[in-house]
């Protein structure tokens, strides 16, 4: 056994669990029959085999959706704020289990301990959020142009919401769908990323322990382990009312195809091309900082993460030369130990990608100023690079899932930046340095930003669960935790209740017989 494996052992059995390899969960019970095929999960941080798990058929699909659809017709009917009271139990239990869940996140995904931990306390955070959504799930009453006639909206639950995660954020991501879904009266079929299985089956331990001391029914929480074509059958599949899916704009595109053909609704967060514009008005030592974390944070593998930095000319080369000498200076390594903040890539293939994307900008006309080396060690390491581009370079147009970082100077006025900014399809996440009034709200207006965030004064990662999640173009224009974001989880319906004894009708119109 490795040094990894015995870790991983040491932390299942913090989390209380016994078996890491069934192909799926309806809640309480796993799948026992063990002839599925089998994947061996890697940990990024050292490239050794942490686990092994099962993958779903079609028909361990099939047996899911039914346990989600029986389960369906009784959490539906179960008062919202009780559904809440679940919730706040989940949240506890996420508690109770931070650190060992935290550090499994790490093993797994090669963020560094302390953003494993905050991914877990993000997800306590949206619990405690939803709790309190549960008691205000409103509707509007509208007043009606016939006497004696009253009109109001209310909101009824979907049904079953599929949900498709990424390696990126293995659980929190989940559990802005799942949580707030559980709320609105849904129950959810869970498919993570193949590259992060084992803290999803961590978190569906977590439910279990709640469902079962609440006597809830299986199928309320299901969990599908499988590859792109389990995604492919939640995404055709009816009885699915919702897709909510994270990751690349390709993947989501298919998603985007197979739910339309079904007038069914889809939920896309998908990537992100994100810059800072620095100006000539900004704070530099906050703007530095809020780069750094931006662009190295998680390794440049977050959808929000700072692909490009756009300066002004005026202070141009000052950002340069502190960036490039601080990169040289960056701790790479194990995400374990406390002194690191660039933690692995995900795996083989994505070093691969930024060594690709390194190599394709260089031939485009960009000029390395820094990184981009592969460490010799065991794991998926690499140096965090910075490219000295023009925004239009094909490379540069695209998201690498990668810490690189494209600098581009500007000239002129805020709106030059903007228009360099928003000159990419995707529209996830955005930010300006500016002690400039002016130049900020500019920025805030309909003719500035047109990402679905936009930050003054802060970067482009970092979002807080109170806000809707989402991007615009290309990132897919969906929205997920705070706000109403709600909404998207449930069916709207106008009701008119005549409490008269004549029947008018609306806009005057005489139908007399």
């Amino acid at each position: 056994m490795t040094s990894s494996q015995a870790s991983i052992q040491e932390i299942l059995v913090q989390l209380g669990i016994k078996s890491q390899n069934p192909a799926y969960s309806t809640g309480l019970e796993w799948a026992k029959i063990d002839n599925r095929t089998k994947k061996t999960i890697y940990s990024p941080i050292d490239d050794e085999p942490i686990a092994s798990v099962e993958l779903a058929t079609p028909q361990d699909y099939e047996i899911v959706v039914q346990k989600a659809q029986e389960a369906f017709k009784i959490w539906q009917k179960i008062p919202a704020p009780k559904r809440g009271e679940i919730i706040r139990q989940i949240g506890d239990k996420l508690r109770a289990y931070k650190e060992p869940l935290g550090k499994l996140v790490t093993y797994e995904m090669g963020k560094i301990l302390q953003e494993g931990l905050g991914e877990v306390q993000e997800m306590i955070d949206i619990c405690d959020f939803a709790v309190g959504l549960s008691r205000q799930l409103y509707g509007l009453t509208m007043h009606s142009e016939r006497p004696m006639h009253r009109m109001y909206e209310q909101w009824h639950p979907l049904g079953i919401v599929g949900i498709i995660s990424a390696f990126n954020f293995p659980v929190a991501v989940w559990s802005w769908n799942a949580m707030i879904a559980a709320v609105c009266g849904d129950v959810c079929i869970w498919k993570p990323s193949e590259k992060t299985p084992l803290t999803a089956i961590a978190c569906q331990h977590i439910i279990a322990d709640v469902l079962r001391a609440n006597s809830l029914p299986e199928g309320v929480f299901c969990l599908i382990l499988g590859d792109a074509s389990i995604g492919e059958l939640m995404s055709k599949d009816h009885r699915l009312p919702l897709i909510s899916a994270t990751g690349s704009t390709q993947m989501g595109k298919k998603v985007a195809e197979a739910v339309a053909k079904r007038l069914g609704k889809s939920i896309l967060e998908l990537g992100g091309n994100n810059a800072i514009i620095i100006t000539e008005n900004a704070n530099l030592e906050m703007a530095i900082r809020a780069v750094l974390f931006g662009a190295v944070g998680t390794a440049g593998q977050r959808c929000t993460s700072t692909r490009r930095l756009i300066v002004h000319e005026k202070v141009y080369e000052e950002v340069k030369n502190r960036l490039t000498k601080i990169y040289p200076t960056l701790p790479v390594g194990n995400p374990l130990d406390s002194k690191t903040l660039v933690g692995p890539l995900i795996d083989k293939e994505a070093v691969k990608a930024f060594q690709l994307a390194l190599q394709k900008v260089q031939q485009e006309g960009g000029k390395l100023l820094v990184g981009g080396e592969l460490l010799e060690r065991k794991g998926n390491y690499v140096q965090p690079a910075i490219v000295e581009v023009e925004n239009h370079y094909p490379t540069v147009q695209e998201e690498t899932f990668a810490p690189i970082l494209y600098l581009i100077k500007y000239q002129g006025s805020v709106e030059n930046a903007i228009a360099i900014q928003n000159d990419v399809k995707q529209g996830l996440s955005s930010a300006i340095f500016t002690t400039n009034l002016l130049e900020a709200e500019v920025f805030l207006s309909c003719v500035g930003s047109d990402c679905g965030i936009a930050n003054v004064n802060i970067g482009t990662s970092g979002a807080e669960i109170g806000g809707a999640f989402g991007g615009e173009k290309e990132t897919g224009g969906g929205r997920e935790s705070g706000s109403d974001a709600w909404k998207a989880y449930m069916r709207r319906q106008t009701n008119t209740i005549n409490y008269g004894s004549e029947l008018p009708l609306a806009q005057g119109i005489k139908f007399d017989f």
